[in-house]
């Protein structure tokens, strides 16, 4: 069973997404909130396995409570998913540079939505190589030069390509076959770059490549 919070200030989208939810046999929402702090509340008292997240709420906003939920040690289990009513959004990135695991724009269709959410519950980062592409691209563009970060430096150059080919939206299964190796050496290779970047999930890893530079805006 999925767990889930909802967080959005207002009552009648919460009502919604709960309807939605709460319909499917496999996941039920354990809380609502109507503001950041509360939602760093409840996630703290349910240890949900999902939160939907709206980026912008009154007492303290989405993205400073996906800030202190994802800084916190305790809370590493639980995956944010942002909701956004513009899909070109600075905040949206910002979120997920601290630890969101993607986002939706909150007139997805509910299959989307759904889908998202087994995705992002089951470990994987919810990045569709459309919207998130272009809002990377988007808000990294805009920086003067690539972040060379002492980071970069940690990874094998193996690893330095893998998380190129992660950035640019590929799969394990496509990374492989691009570097004609098994999708286990593929999945090794991501995880190890992970692990050595301390990043959550793959959407970290996206923003990283096109920070470093591994991946250029408007290029694949």
């Amino acid at each position: 069973m999925i767990t889930l919070v909802l967080a959005d200030d207002q009552a009648l989208v919460r009502a919604g997404f709960r309807a939605l939810l709460d319909a499917q046999q496999d996941m039920t929402v354990v809380a609502e909130a109507a503001d950041g702090a509360s939602a760093v509340a409840a996630v703290r008292e349910h240890r949900p396995d999902v939160v939907l997240m709206d980026i912008r709420m009154p007492g303290g906003d989405g993205l400073e409570a996906t800030r202190q939920i994802t800084a916190d040690p305790a809370l590493a289990a639980t995956r944010i998913i942002i909701l956004t009513t513009f899909d070109l959004d600075e905040y949206v990135f910002e979120a997920l540079r601290n630890g969101a695991s993607g986002f939706l724009v909150k007139d997805t269709e509910p299959a989307e939505l759904l889908h998202g959410v087994r995705s992002v519950a089951g470990g994987d980062a919810l990045l569709s190589p459309g919207v998130t592409r272009r809002l990377i691209e988007e808000y990294t563009a805009q920086a003067t030069a690539p972040a060379q970060t002492p980071d970069l430096e940690l990874l094998t150059t193996r690893e330095r390509e893998v998380v190129g080919l992660v950035g640019q939206g590929l799969s394990n299964e496509e990374i492989a076959e691009h570097l004609v190796v098994s999708p286990l050496t593929a999945k090794t290779h991501v995880s190890r770059a992970m692990v050595k970047l301390a990043v959550r999930d793959r959407a970290q890893l996206v923003v990283f490549a096109y920070e470093t530079g591994l991946v250029r805006p408007g290029r694949r």
